[in-house]
């Protein structure tokens, strides 16, 4: 397939990672920051054909896994209340809360609906005015721009029964976060392509520079990812620290304009906490004031909300890229894709499902 195949193809791959074995002369720890990268790099096994000691770090890629259990609770006490439809994309119905996912609720009785885009659940409030209709906005930058479309075509519409239960997270942040950390080991970056493509790179320069780490913005495919991953070894064999593109095809360095200035009419940054991480100073999204009546957290007033995490999942150490799935002593035993513990192991990008997906220490489980 035109397009696709090239990026698969085994015989560039082994030459580069026959580059990467004369190129790698100690050890690195590079991290991706993308759990669909991480589902690349794990299903066709590139973390296992690196040179010895250049090691892949995953990190919390996966929007869907740090959306905070707080946040995950306040859904699910939305979602049950009468005359509420709640709608959100597939992967967020299974994440746990504290005592159980949207999916219980929407078996109990509740009306919690699948939708593709938020522009679905618009059409949904229209057609129903006597329900109130959220949208659960997760995400990265990535479906920042078409949730922020959302609100202002319901705004502009007069859909006043629309709101959306907003958790949004940015990137830039969580790097920062993560190179500030005592433990931490990571000494190179793969940026996620489909953020920078709505964001370009110019945010990430500024920490290149400051913590002289190398940040590559990569693509999906397996020889993106071999490609990125050569690119940032060559910075730290070379002592450069710079922001390269290896996506050179789908990025530019200012990104999408037209998408960051309805992002930023209709979300200001804030304050988040990510989920097995903790709280980050200006790493995620929140409506701006003037959007405030669309504000579904505000709109149902659901209160204090105690959380707690399953004692024995350690999802918190994964997102950090401290401990690995098979760490976990409950990975592929009381946690797995059916009967999952964390949202690592729910969401189609999250590190333990990739690992399991791909068969990763199940033979000793």
């Amino acid at each position: 397939m035109k397009h696709l195949d090239e990026y698969r193809d085994p015989v560039l791959a082994r030459r580069l990672l026959a580059e990467l074995r004369t190129t790698a002369t100690r050890p690195w720890a590079l991290m991706e920051v993308c759990g669909g990268q991480t589902h690349t790099i794990v299903r066709q096994g590139i973390d296992e054909l690196l040179p010895a000691g250049v090691r892949m770090v995953h990190g919390p890629g996966c929007p869907v896994c740090v959306t905070p259990l707080e946040t995950v609770d306040r859904a699910i006490a939305i979602a049950a209340r009468p005359g509420v439809v709640f709608t959100s994309y597939g992967d967020m119905l299974r994440v746990p809360g504290t005592t159980g996912d949207l999916l219980g609720v929407k078996a109990r009785g509740g009306d919690v609906r699948v939708v593709y885009t938020p522009l679905d659940a618009v059409r949904i409030a229209r057609e129903n005015p006597d329900k109130q209709v959220v949208f659960f906005a997760v995400g990265f930058e990535t479906t920042a721009p078409a949730n922020a479309m959302a609100v202002l075509h319901a705004a502009r519409t007069g859909v006043r029964n629309f709101s959306a239960l907003v958790s949004h997270v940015l990137v830039p942040p969580a790097i920062t976060a993560l190179l500030d950390a005592p433990d931490n080991e990571v000494q190179a970056f793969l940026a996620a392509g489909h953020v920078c493509a709505v964001m370009g790179w110019t945010e990430y320069e500024p920490i290149a520079a400051r913590y002289r780490v190398p940040i590559v913005v990569t693509g999906f495919e397996p020889l993106d990812l071999l490609e990125g991953i050569l690119m940032a070894v060559r910075q730290l064999e070379e002592g450069r620290a710079e922001v390269e593109n290896q996506y050179a095809r789908a990025v530019r360095r200012s990104g999408n304009t037209t998408a960051q200035d309805v992002v930023r009419r209709v979300f200001r940054v804030t304050d988040r906490t990510w989920r097995g991480v903790g709280p980050i100073p200006a790493s995620g999204l929140a409506l701006a004031p003037e959007f405030a009546d669309f504000d579904a957290e505000t709109r149902f007033a659901v209160g204090e909300v105690t959380a707690r995490e399953a004692p024995e999942c350690i999802a918190g150490d994964i997102l950090r890229g401290t401990r690995v799935p098979t760490d976990c002593t409950a990975y592929g035993r009381a946690c797995a894709p059916r009967n999952p513990l964390g949202a690592p192991m729910v969401s189609s990008e999250g590190t333990c499902a990739a690992f399991h997906n791909a068969g990763r220490g199940l033979e000793f489980r």
